[in-house]
Protein backbone atom coordinates (compact mmCIF):
# COMPACT_ATOMS: atom_id res chain seq x y z
CA UNK A 1 0.00 0.00 0.00
CA UNK A 2 1.43 3.38 -1.02
CA UNK A 3 2.49 5.67 1.83
CA UNK A 4 0.70 8.93 2.45
CA UNK A 5 2.40 11.81 0.65
CA UNK A 6 6.19 11.57 0.70
CA UNK A 7 6.44 15.36 0.62
CA UNK A 8 4.15 18.37 0.40
CA UNK A 9 0.36 18.07 0.49
CA UNK A 10 -1.99 15.35 -0.68
CA UNK A 11 -5.73 15.97 -1.00
CA UNK A 12 -7.55 12.88 0.14
CA UNK A 13 -11.26 12.13 -0.28
CA UNK A 14 -14.09 14.14 1.30
CA UNK A 15 -12.11 17.19 2.40
CA UNK A 16 -9.25 15.48 4.22
CA UNK A 17 -5.77 16.87 3.50
CA UNK A 18 -2.46 15.18 4.40
CA UNK A 19 0.77 17.14 4.65
CA UNK A 20 4.25 15.89 5.42
CA UNK A 21 6.23 18.28 7.64
CA UNK A 22 9.10 19.86 5.68
CA UNK A 23 11.27 20.17 8.81
CA UNK A 24 10.46 16.72 10.16
CA UNK A 25 9.44 14.02 7.64
CA UNK A 26 8.31 11.73 10.47
CA UNK A 27 5.41 14.11 11.22
CA UNK A 28 2.24 13.95 9.13
CA UNK A 29 -0.64 16.41 9.60
CA UNK A 30 -4.20 15.41 8.70
CA UNK A 31 -6.53 18.39 8.33
CA UNK A 32 -10.32 18.21 8.15
CA UNK A 33 -10.70 20.87 5.48
CA UNK A 34 -14.44 21.46 5.29
CA UNK A 35 -14.64 25.05 6.52
CA UNK A 36 -17.93 25.77 4.74
CA UNK A 37 -19.49 22.85 6.65
CA UNK A 38 -17.81 23.64 10.01
CA UNK A 39 -15.35 20.78 9.41
CA UNK A 40 -18.18 18.28 9.78
CA UNK A 41 -17.38 14.58 9.74
CA UNK A 42 -19.73 13.47 6.98
CA UNK A 43 -20.10 9.76 6.21
CA UNK A 44 -17.68 10.29 3.34
CA UNK A 45 -15.18 12.11 5.58
CA UNK A 46 -15.34 9.29 8.13
CA UNK A 47 -14.72 6.75 5.37
CA UNK A 48 -11.75 8.81 4.14
CA UNK A 49 -10.33 9.03 7.66
CA UNK A 50 -10.76 5.28 8.09
CA UNK A 51 -8.99 4.42 4.82
CA UNK A 52 -6.21 6.88 5.69
CA UNK A 53 -5.71 5.14 9.04
CA UNK A 54 -5.48 1.84 7.15
CA UNK A 55 -2.71 3.28 4.95
CA UNK A 56 -0.86 4.77 7.91
CA UNK A 57 -0.89 1.56 9.93
CA UNK A 58 1.92 0.04 7.85
CA UNK A 59 3.76 3.31 7.14
CA UNK A 60 7.00 3.21 9.11
CA UNK A 61 8.13 6.56 7.74
CA UNK A 62 5.55 8.32 9.93
CA UNK A 63 6.16 8.52 13.68
CA UNK A 64 3.52 11.11 14.68
CA UNK A 65 0.12 11.96 13.18
CA UNK A 66 -1.29 15.41 13.96
CA UNK A 67 -5.08 15.78 13.46
CA UNK A 68 -6.63 19.24 13.22
CA UNK A 69 -9.35 21.30 11.56
CA UNK A 70 -8.97 23.93 8.87
CA UNK A 71 -9.23 27.56 9.93
CA UNK A 72 -9.55 28.83 13.50
CA UNK A 73 -13.26 28.48 14.21
CA UNK A 74 -13.89 24.73 14.34
CA UNK A 75 -11.82 21.66 15.06
CA UNK A 76 -14.94 19.75 14.01
CA UNK A 77 -18.64 20.26 14.62
CA UNK A 78 -18.88 16.46 14.71
CA UNK A 79 -21.17 14.11 12.84
CA UNK A 80 -24.80 14.73 13.75
CA UNK A 81 -26.99 17.43 15.25
CA UNK A 82 -30.81 17.44 15.39
CA UNK A 83 -31.13 19.23 12.05
CA UNK A 84 -28.77 16.82 10.28
CA UNK A 85 -30.32 13.80 12.01
CA UNK A 86 -33.67 14.66 10.46
CA UNK A 87 -32.25 13.90 7.00
CA UNK A 88 -31.36 10.31 7.98
CA UNK A 89 -33.49 7.29 8.79
CA UNK A 90 -32.98 5.66 12.17
CA UNK A 91 -31.26 2.68 10.55
CA UNK A 92 -28.92 5.06 8.72
CA UNK A 93 -28.07 6.84 11.98
CA UNK A 94 -27.20 3.57 13.73
CA UNK A 95 -25.02 2.57 10.78
CA UNK A 96 -23.32 5.98 10.74
CA UNK A 97 -22.55 5.90 14.47
CA UNK A 98 -21.13 2.38 14.22
CA UNK A 99 -18.98 3.46 11.26
CA UNK A 100 -17.73 6.38 13.36
CA UNK A 101 -16.85 3.96 16.15
CA UNK A 102 -14.84 1.80 13.77
CA UNK A 103 -13.05 4.83 12.34
CA UNK A 104 -12.14 6.29 15.74
CA UNK A 105 -11.05 2.86 16.97
CA UNK A 106 -8.76 2.63 13.92
CA UNK A 107 -7.29 6.06 14.72
CA UNK A 108 -6.70 5.05 18.33
CA UNK A 109 -5.11 1.74 17.26
CA UNK A 110 -2.53 3.36 14.98
CA UNK A 111 1.02 2.41 16.00
CA UNK A 112 2.07 6.04 15.62
CA UNK A 113 1.41 8.60 18.33
CA UNK A 114 -1.69 10.59 17.34
CA UNK A 115 -2.11 14.19 18.51
CA UNK A 116 -5.31 16.24 18.28
CA UNK A 117 -4.62 19.95 17.68
CA UNK A 118 -7.93 21.47 18.82
CA UNK A 119 -7.82 24.73 16.90
CA UNK A 120 -11.36 25.88 17.67
CA UNK A 121 -14.74 24.55 18.75
CA UNK A 122 -15.04 20.78 19.14
CA UNK A 123 -18.62 19.49 19.25
CA UNK A 124 -20.17 16.05 19.72
CA UNK A 125 -18.40 13.61 17.38
CA UNK A 126 -15.56 16.11 17.00
CA UNK A 127 -14.90 15.70 20.73
CA UNK A 128 -15.00 11.92 20.33
CA UNK A 129 -12.43 12.06 17.53
CA UNK A 130 -10.12 14.08 19.79
CA UNK A 131 -10.59 11.56 22.62
CA UNK A 132 -9.46 8.76 20.28
CA UNK A 133 -6.13 10.57 19.90
CA UNK A 134 -3.25 9.90 22.30
CA UNK A 135 -2.53 13.53 23.16
CA UNK A 136 -4.56 16.71 22.84
CA UNK A 137 -3.53 20.37 22.75
CA UNK A 138 -5.91 23.33 22.53
CA UNK A 139 -5.75 26.88 21.24
CA UNK A 140 -6.62 29.45 23.92
CA UNK A 141 -9.94 30.24 22.22
CA UNK A 142 -10.98 26.60 21.78
CA UNK A 143 -13.98 25.03 23.49
CA UNK A 144 -15.49 21.58 23.81
CA UNK A 145 -19.12 20.46 24.12
CA UNK A 146 -20.90 17.10 24.13
CA UNK A 147 -24.54 18.27 23.79
CA UNK A 148 -26.14 14.90 23.01
CA UNK A 149 -27.92 14.53 26.38
CA UNK A 150 -29.73 17.83 25.79
CA UNK A 151 -31.02 16.29 22.54
CA UNK A 152 -32.24 13.15 24.35
CA UNK A 153 -29.28 10.92 23.50
CA UNK A 154 -25.75 10.17 24.61
CA UNK A 155 -22.40 10.31 22.76
CA UNK A 156 -22.29 7.13 20.71
CA UNK A 157 -18.79 7.17 19.21
CA UNK A 158 -16.62 6.50 22.22
CA UNK A 159 -16.87 9.37 24.73
CA UNK A 160 -18.52 7.33 27.53
CA UNK A 161 -15.78 4.70 27.05
CA UNK A 162 -12.71 6.96 26.73
CA UNK A 163 -13.52 10.07 28.76
CA UNK A 164 -13.67 8.37 32.22
CA UNK A 165 -10.11 7.09 31.70
CA UNK A 166 -8.98 10.69 31.25
CA UNK A 167 -11.04 12.66 33.79
CA UNK A 168 -12.53 10.01 36.08
CA UNK A 169 -15.99 8.46 36.26
CA UNK A 170 -17.84 11.25 38.05
CA UNK A 171 -16.46 14.12 35.97
CA UNK A 172 -17.13 12.20 32.74
CA UNK A 173 -20.74 11.68 33.77
CA UNK A 174 -21.10 15.35 34.70
CA UNK A 175 -19.73 16.56 31.36
CA UNK A 176 -21.79 14.11 29.31
CA UNK A 177 -25.05 14.47 31.21
CA UNK A 178 -25.09 18.27 31.49
CA UNK A 179 -23.90 18.88 27.93
CA UNK A 180 -22.11 21.99 29.18
CA UNK A 181 -19.33 23.76 27.27
CA UNK A 182 -15.82 23.87 28.71
CA UNK A 183 -13.14 26.30 27.63
CA UNK A 184 -9.48 25.59 26.96
CA UNK A 185 -8.42 26.44 30.52
CA UNK A 186 -10.84 23.90 31.98
CA UNK A 187 -9.83 21.32 29.42
CA UNK A 188 -6.27 21.67 30.69
CA UNK A 189 -7.29 21.65 34.36
CA UNK A 190 -9.23 18.41 33.86
CA UNK A 191 -6.37 16.79 31.95
CA UNK A 192 -8.32 16.51 28.70
CA UNK A 193 -5.60 18.49 26.96
CA UNK A 194 -1.91 18.37 27.77
CA UNK A 195 -1.40 22.05 27.07
CA UNK A 196 -2.98 25.29 25.88
CA UNK A 197 -1.21 27.59 23.44
CA UNK A 198 -1.88 31.17 22.37
CA UNK A 199 -4.30 31.31 19.46
CA UNK A 200 -1.98 33.37 17.27
CA UNK A 201 0.88 30.87 17.53
CA UNK A 202 -1.11 27.68 18.07
CA UNK A 203 -0.17 25.91 14.85
CA UNK A 204 3.54 26.55 15.32
CA UNK A 205 3.52 25.66 19.02
CA UNK A 206 1.68 22.36 18.67
CA UNK A 207 3.80 21.44 15.64
CA UNK A 208 6.92 22.04 17.74
CA UNK A 209 5.71 19.50 20.32
CA UNK A 210 4.79 17.04 17.57
CA UNK A 211 8.21 17.39 15.91
CA UNK A 212 9.98 16.74 19.20
CA UNK A 213 8.08 13.47 19.59
CA UNK A 214 8.49 12.56 15.92
CA UNK A 215 12.25 12.96 16.21
CA UNK A 216 12.39 10.48 19.11
CA UNK A 217 13.16 6.85 18.43
CA UNK A 218 10.26 5.17 16.58
CA UNK A 219 10.70 1.94 18.53
CA UNK A 220 10.54 3.91 21.79
CA UNK A 221 7.41 5.88 20.81
CA UNK A 222 5.55 2.89 19.38
CA UNK A 223 6.64 0.61 22.21
CA UNK A 224 5.51 3.04 24.90
CA UNK A 225 2.14 3.43 23.19
CA UNK A 226 1.66 -0.36 22.98
CA UNK A 227 2.44 -0.84 26.66
CA UNK A 228 0.15 1.96 27.83
CA UNK A 229 -2.65 0.74 25.53
CA UNK A 230 -2.33 -2.84 26.79
CA UNK A 231 -2.70 -1.58 30.35
CA UNK A 232 -5.98 0.13 29.50
CA UNK A 233 -7.54 -2.53 27.25
CA UNK A 234 -9.51 -4.58 29.83
CA UNK A 235 -13.16 -3.57 29.79
CA UNK A 236 -12.98 -1.60 26.54
CA UNK A 237 -14.64 -4.27 24.39
CA UNK A 238 -17.54 -4.78 26.81
CA UNK A 239 -18.13 -1.03 27.11
CA UNK A 240 -18.07 -0.62 23.33
CA UNK A 241 -20.60 -3.46 22.85
CA UNK A 242 -22.90 -1.98 25.51
CA UNK A 243 -22.68 1.43 23.85
CA UNK A 244 -23.70 -0.02 20.48
CA UNK A 245 -26.60 -1.96 22.00
CA UNK A 246 -27.94 1.00 23.96
CA UNK A 247 -27.51 3.28 20.97
CA UNK A 248 -29.64 1.03 18.79
CA UNK A 249 -32.45 1.03 21.37
CA UNK A 250 -32.12 4.79 21.86
CA UNK A 251 -32.77 5.61 18.20
CA UNK A 252 -36.31 4.21 18.42
CA UNK A 253 -37.14 5.97 21.70
CA UNK A 254 -39.71 8.71 22.28
CA UNK A 255 -37.04 10.93 23.84
CA UNK A 256 -34.86 11.05 20.73
CA UNK A 257 -37.85 12.02 18.59
CA UNK A 258 -38.82 14.64 21.19
CA UNK A 259 -35.29 16.06 21.27
CA UNK A 260 -35.25 16.50 17.50
CA UNK A 261 -38.73 18.06 17.50
CA UNK A 262 -37.87 20.46 20.34
CA UNK A 263 -34.71 21.60 18.58
CA UNK A 264 -36.64 22.22 15.36
CA UNK A 265 -39.38 24.12 17.20
CA UNK A 266 -36.86 26.03 19.38
CA UNK A 267 -38.43 24.97 22.66
CA UNK A 268 -37.36 23.07 25.75
CA UNK A 269 -37.72 19.30 25.26
CA UNK A 270 -40.14 17.28 27.41
CA UNK A 271 -38.33 14.00 28.01
CA UNK A 272 -40.20 11.07 29.56
CA UNK A 273 -37.48 8.42 29.79
CA UNK A 274 -38.79 6.01 27.17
Amino acid sequence: MAPITAQGKESLAAGLVAERDAQCPGLLTLTIDRIDDLNRLTPEALASLGSTAERLREDRSVNVVLVTGAGREYFSMGILNPAIRASYSKDEIVTLVRNANRTFDAVEALPQLVIAAINGTALAGGVELSLACDLRYAAAHASMTMPEATWGGFPGAGAPVRLPVIVGRARALELICTGRTIDAAEMERLGIVQGVFASASFSQDVSSVARRIAESGPLAVRGAKRIVSARQDPGFKAARELSDALRTALEWSHDVDEGIAAHKEQRKPRFVGR
